[in-house]
């Protein structure tokens, strides 16, 4: 393809955006989006079927852009788009998006590898340790890629409508996708290497700018390469979900979709694991350096434990019953450290070290708003341990210094109160939903990190410009920025939005009440 897999993926992404916003525009969605009821497939008939396929050339022509494959001369030509059905067109768009996206990554990887990692300058530079951390087993990757990609051209041309990609997709995630974990868990050594040898070698960052400056790179950073191989697992479920929603439902199509993207995500979620494991080792070892306990010691590092949040608020001084606004000092500060399953609550003291003075098991905590009681009270709420280090009962009263602020920390602390427009344990409700159109990084242990094109419920919102919501392709929760979005006003696009993700999920979810059952017996 012409383009590399960063054009492709944007351009792509881009497209599906504005897709949305004309069908959220529309007062019937179902104008333009796949209708309710998918009618059965219309075979190609008999005088179809008896003419040799024709070769479809665009794999292999580098001067083809991005195209659809009903813009191609040979289906043009072939007369097929006059006896499919629409919802079977669709399907077949959806099915050669998956191919020629992995033709376009391919070509990006050949780069990284022809370009970058053979260069004879560079390998002077680098210590073979140091181009070991920086490219990892991206060769692994190449090669896989490339077997993927055969795999699924020659399946092309076998017939100009494509029968199936999902179980080509299911058979190589099972047998081959590993190295994606692989090459995915080194992405903190990799970043971390990468800055060192900007910082520590002139030679090295005048090189990679020399090489990032041949057209060959099209204007594309060193460093878009290197992440290559996480945004396309990631974005290969997303293409086989794509697939899923425009299949017939009860069909064998359908069964190796939803093969396929459980396979996917299994993948996927390994290589999230992967990354978070090594940071949050750190970070561990890092908290547990700077607490010193007034209380019985906690032990902090645990290899099922990691940070949440943690920050500043303020605690009111004294029983609630003798606040008053005359007090010189209402209040003063107190540090949280909330962990996926405890609370730490210290006092900063001299050498950037904290004071632990009381903790509690996140499972004991319990969060309540106060009533706006003016400025001096505003973004104040209750905080009660029902089982503190002393073992008993313990409230405090704590202002945050935003309302985002507050009910970030409230969410936190007690993740399964009800939110303001969904509970946690509803499904089915018409709750507000947003389309990402920038993409954003998380800069929070409770934040979100978006990309272009996600769909999220909006859990809760607050006046100071922040969202809480719930991405509806893989239900992972956080926190962003509202600027980072558009909100989809028209209740029909929402629940089709929703529709399609209770059937992409629903192997889960049945896995899930197998498993409960199984629990209770």
């Amino acid at each position: 393809l012409g383009l590399l897999y960063q054009e492709y993926r944007d351009k792509s992404t881009r497209q599906e955006i504005e897709t949305r916003r004309l069908q959220d525009s529309q007062t019937d969605p179902e104008e333009s989006s796949p209708s309710e009821e998918t009618p059965s497939e219309a075979e190609p008939t008999s005088a179809t079927e008896s003419k040799a396929p024709p070769q479809i050339s665009l794999l292999r022509n580098s001067n083809s852009r991005f195209n659809l494959w009903q813009d191609l001369p040979e289906i043009r030509s072939s007369g097929v788009l006059s006896i499919l059905q629409p919802d079977e067109i669709k399907l077949q768009e959806a099915m050669f998006e998956l191919v020629t996206s992995e033709a376009s990554y391919y070509k990006s990887l050949n780069l990284l590898v022809s370009h970058f990692m053979e260069n004879e300058r560079l390998k002077k530079i680098l210590h073979q340790s140091e181009a070991h951390i920086l490219f990892s087993n991206v060769l692994d990757v190449m090669a896989v890629s490339e077997r993927f990609l055969l795999d699924l051209e020659q399946r092309v041309e076998e017939n100009i409508v494509i029968s199936d990609v999902c179980d080509i997709v299911y058979q190589h995630t099972v047998n081959h996708f590993s190295v994606y974990i692989t090459y995915v868990s080194n992405q903190t050594y990799q970043e971390r290497a990468y800055k060192q040898l900007l910082q520590d070698k002139p030679a090295f960052r005048e090189v990679i700018s020399q090489l990032e400056l041949d057209p060959k790179c099209k204007g594309l950073s060193f460093s878009s390469f290197l992440i290559l191989p996480f945004q396309r697992i990631t974005r290969l479920k997303l293409l086989v979900q794509n697939i899923l929603k425009k299949v017939e439902e009860k069909s064998d199509r359908e069964t190796t979709a939803l093969d396929a993207h459980k396979e996917l995500e299994t993948v996927v979620k390994a290589c999230n694991e992967g990354v978070r494991k090594m940071s949050r080792t750190e970070q561990m070892i890092s908290i547990q350096k700077k607490l010193e306990f007034k209380i019985k010691s906690v032990p902090i590092i645990s290899h099922s434990r990691w940070l949440l949040k943690q920050g500043e608020l303020q605690q009111m001084n004294g029983p609630k019953t003798s606040r008053t606004l005359r007090t010189k000092k209402l209040f003063r500060e107190i540090y949280l450290f909330l962990f996926n399953d405890l609370l730490v609550i210290c006092r900063q003291i001299p050498g950037d070290k904290y004071q632990v003075f009381d903790s509690a098991p996140r499972g004991l905590l319990r969060v309540e708003e106060l009533e706006d009681q003016g400025q001096s009270l505003a973004n104040v709420f209750i905080l009660r341990l029902l089982e503190n280090a002393d073992d008993r009962e313990a409230s405090y009263m704590l202002k945050a210094s935003s309302q985002s602020e507050m009910k970030r920390w409230m969410i936190s602390l007690a993740p399964n109160r009800r939110t303001k427009f969904v509970s946690f344990t509803s499904r089915l409700v018409d709750c507000p939903q947003i389309q990402c159109v920038h993409p954003y990084v998380a800069q929070q242990p409770d934040e979100l990190s978006l990309e272009l094109a996600d769909i999220l419920n909006i859990l809760d919102k607050t006046d100071d410009g922040w969202i809480f919501g719930e991405r509806l392709h893989d239900q992972e929760r956080g926190w962003f920025p509202s600027s980072m979005g558009e909100e989809i006003l028209n209740p029909k696009i929402r629940a089709q939005n929703l529709k399609e993700c209770f059937r992409v999920h629903k192997s889960d979810d049945s896995q899930r009440r197998k498993l409960g059952s199984r629990n209770r017996q």
